[in-house]
């Protein structure tokens, strides 16, 4: 049997946890990656240059790269940090190869490529767009005075940190086009994988994305949604597992889902909403040991690697019992 053609979707550190994981089952595997950071390095580049930020690209290739050690010193170089305090200063070397190529080439995907044969990357990474977008929320708690009143928070940073709870939201521009070789893939895949990773921010910004949804929908494709092992500071504050697969749905409501992935200990309470919040998504729950109980819970590649490995292999709903 071949190796399954996979798609995976995300941004950060959520999707290089699943990069990481994925490339220890296929070596078809494309990322496709957010385009709406505006933090750090990427968005100094983005608001100087108008260019993709390039932090989370980076990221991908480098959760990507080869294991020899060619290819790994190329990781390490792509992912080093320029030190002292100078204009430059803590700027990551990979972001600033990849604005480079994409100015000397004039297409972000031919200048990914390029890194990802210099990497010798396990698979493709592809931006969702080929222009960054903005992640535009509405919150409510922010203010002191109307606690029920609906604030708008713009910009990823300002999303991923807000005070109050988000409850919604929405890119712009909202009809931006989806990067052509990103439809191809999603079209053409066995698998599509939805986080683990940032849910208002990296996860569900792909669904936003009208032909991105259209391809989605239509793709043969079977989807799984992997749950982060616990709720992010800001963002997601106080949500449960269940919680999650509420807001995917409430964005994207004809989305129909083959398998939830959880870890065993975010499922250990709320079982029943757990399974409540699958079935809206017409999925069935996968539980499975993905990480070491510790304070900042992360998933461990070679346990996620193995759950995924399982999922693929596996003929249908008996088997996900």
């Amino acid at each position: 049997m071949s190796a399954p053609k996979v798609v995976a979707f995300g941004g950060g550190h959520g999707l290089s946890a699943s990069l990481e994981a994925l490339r220890r089952v296929t070596p078809n595997l494309t990322a496709v990656v957010t385009v709406g950071d505006d933090g750090g390095s990427s968005g100094i580049i983005r608001e100087e240059l108008g260019v993709l930020p390039p932090g989370d690209l980076r990221m991908a290739l480098a959760a990507l790269a080869g294991d020899d050690e060619h290819c790994q010193l190329w990781s390490r170089l792509v992912q080093h940090r320029l030190g002292g305090d100078a204009t430059l200063a803590r700027h990551p070397v990979g972001n600033l190869m990849l604005v480079g190529l994409c100015d000397l080439l004039d297409d972000p995907v031919a200048a990914l490529d390029a890194v990802g044969r210099l990497l010798g990357v396990r698979g493709r990474v592809l931006p969702l767009s080929s222009r960054p977008i903005d992640i535009v929320a509405d919150v409510v708690g922010l203010n002191p005075f109307d606690e029920g009143s609906i604030d708008l928070v713009r910009g990823q940073v300002a999303v991923a940190t807000t005070q109050g709870q988000v409850v919604g939201v929405r890119i712009e521009p909202p009809a931006v086009e989806a990067c052509p070789e990103a439809l191809e893939a999603v079209l053409e895949a066995d698998w599509l994988v939805f986080g683990p990773g940032s849910w208002f921010t990296s996860v569900i910004p792909h669904l936003l994305v009208p032909d991105m949804l259209k391809a989605v929908l239509a793709s043969p494709a079977r989807r799984v949604v992997t749950l982060n092992m616990s709720a992010q500071s800001g963002e997601t504050e106080g949500f449960s597992p269940a919680t999650h697969l509420e807001v995917l749905a409430a964005h994207a409501p004809e989305l129909h889902v083959d398998v939830v992935l959880a870890a065993r200990r975010a499922a250990v309470e709320g079982m029943t909403s757990l399974e409540a919040g699958a079935a809206s998504l017409g999925a069935k729950i996968v539980v499975a040991h993905l990480g070491a109980d510790q304070s900042i819970p992360t998933h461990d590649p070679q346990l996620l690697a193995a759950a995924y490995a399982s999922i693929f292999a596996s003929k249908g709903d008996d088997e996900w019992q």
